[in-house]
């Protein structure tokens, strides 16, 4: 099952499951229980920290949800928060989920000292939607924007071009005719 935020990032053959932590969650989940799926394939846009270039697509079975006062050393957390379906972490890319992008170049440096190489508001609540109901998932990204003062702006002027590059690299992998 192909799966995406939907609304402004929607495609004609992927579910939408609503954007963000918390409404990805709920849908995904009540998707999983309805109707378990085999395999969960999220397709979405990311944020580079500044690994990945505009326009790159990255594959990723690894997801973080950490937000930037644990970076600043101002707040910890008592939940696992790296979840990975990989087999080998070290090579993964991990990609960052929060309710909030980021938009301050110096936190991104942050994250890409922790190995932490793109933020998507969804792709941890999924991972761990997928953990909980034991099915295989992994996610596919292309890069819309840098995390910095742009990172908006820059999202808007690039997402249906990503989109569009997203969908045509799904059709080279045989994932979508």
């Amino acid at each position: 099952m192909i799966v995406c935020a939907g609304e402004i990032e929607s495609f004609s053959f992927a579910t939408p499951i609503g954007i963000g932590l918390v409404n990805s969650a709920i849908n995904l989940s009540r998707i999983a229980i309805m109707t378990p799926p085999e395999f969960i394939i999220f397709i979405g846009t990311a944020g580079s920290y500044g690994k990945h270039n505009i326009f790159d697509i990255v594959e990723s079975r690894t997801a973080s949800n950490i937000e930037h006062s644990f970076l600043l050393n101002s707040a910890y957390t008592p939940i696992d928060n790296v979840i990975s379906t990989a087999d080998d972490v070290s090579h993964e890319t991990i990609v960052n989920s929060s309710n909030y992008i980021t938009t301050d170049s110096e936190i991104s440096k942050k994250y890409l000292d922790k190995n932490i190489y793109l933020e998507n508001m969804e792709f941890y609540s999924v991972m761990a939607v997928a953990k909980e109901f034991s099915i295989p998932v992994g996610g596919i990204f292309c890069v819309t924007n840098y995390c910095n003062e742009n990172a908006h702006r820059d999202f808007l002027a690039n997402r249906i071009k990503a989109m569009k590059i997203l969908e045509e690299y799904l059709k080279n992998r045989g994932v979508i005719k």
